[in-house]
């Protein structure tokens, strides 16, 4: 099959363009960027923006699905940005799917779009945890619209799922886990509310199978059509351990020191009001939302995903964690050498 992945250059765009090149689908990437690790791998790259919609449906031509997968992420910045690549990207990406009637689109939310400020979630299932209120970030805003629009756009010829993974981390990341090493290393890392929440996390590879395995179920009329999803590992463990198990991985120091959720919270909103005052570059250090997710449980039920669509994570917390560790020696040494 032909199939458009939006935003294959990221973590997870590559591992899903690694999985359907795996299974002998020919795929089309719509990245603003080039990459050659997609080049290597014989994916079809079109450069492009999200928020044009004729570059979308040129993109999409040909193609029987869609993995929307691209977004603009973050705890900070202008809404309006996040607004043009998730909001609108996405309503380009169904206009293209009804263009060239294509039937299946599997798209890349978040547990975001649940957020609520403190408030616990243990064993939740998209049927049990309602959407978000207050949400203090703009990504989480405009992943929510675009949510709700996906799962609005299934029909009697266009079949959508939208799965929402937790925290990935793994093998290929140049995102998260550099962050971590290097506030770690320079001493400016601090879990917020003593760090013994719970909390899903899903393993990258995990986090693709289950797109290929709500890809292979979906269907007018499927049981997961028209859903959403929580996707993880199924295995909650505490936040401090899941920090000190990324860092020790990557051979980086390890992390005990803790600020309470009060003073996080009271940072954030200071930050807030600062940054655009000042006219301050880059992301600010904490934001109000980022304290309320690094300060509360969320982990989630894989029940409705394995009833549905079979998804079972293959790919177990320490497994992944021993893969990392190897991934970041032999890159040490490279470096080294």
């Amino acid at each position: 099959m032909k199939i458009l992945v939006t935003g294959g250059g990221g973590f997870l765009g590559q591992a899903l363009c690694r999985g359907l090149r795996a299974r002998g689908h020919h795929v089309v990437s719509y990245n603003r960027g080039l990459y050659p690790e997609l080049e290597a791998i014989g994916v079809d790259q079109v450069q492009g923006d999200l928020a044009r919609r004729d570059g979308v449906i040129a993109a999409a031509e040909g193609c029987v699905a869609v993995f929307h997968n691209a977004a603009k992420a973050g705890a900070w910045g202008d809404y309006q940005g996040y607004h043009d690549a998730n909001v609108l990207g996405t309503d380009n990406v169904i206009a293209a799917c009804r263009v060239h009637g294509i039937g299946k689109l599997v798209y890349t939310s978040t547990p975001s779009v649940t957020h609520r400020a403190t408030h616990p979630v243990e064993g939740g299932t998209a049927d049990t945890v309602p959407y978000g209120e207050d949400l203090k970030a703009p990504y989480a805003q405009t992943k929510l619209i675009a949510e709700k629009a996906v799962l609005a756009a299934n029909s009697s010829t266009l079949a959508t799922v939208a799965l929402r993974p937790r925290l990935i981390w793994g093998v290929g990341d140049n995102q998260l886990l550099p962050r971590l090493v290097e506030r770690a290393e320079a001493g400016r890392l601090r879990f917020v509310g003593g760090g013994r929440n719970r909390i899903d996390t899903t393993y990258v590879d995990n986090a693709a199978q289950a797109h290929f395995d709500a890809f292979d179920h979906l269907a007018v009329g499927s049981a997961c059509a028209g859903k959403a999803y929580f996707i993880s590992n199924g295995e909650p463990r505490e936040m401090r351990d899941i920090v000190n198990g990324l860092l020790a991985a990557a051979g980086a120091p390890t992390v005990h020191g803790s600020l309470p959720f009060g003073a996080a919270y009271a940072i954030g909103a200071a930050c807030e009001g600062l940054w655009p005052l000042l006219g301050l570059k880059g992301e600010p250090p904490m934001t109000r939302f980022l304290a309320e997710q690094l300060a509360t449980t969320h982990w989630y039920d894989m029940g409705p995903a394995q009833r549905d669509f079979g998804y079972v994570p293959r790919v177990g917390i320490d497994e992944g964690l021993t893969r990392l560790k190897a991934d970041w020696t032999s890159r040490r040494t490279l470096t080294s050498s």
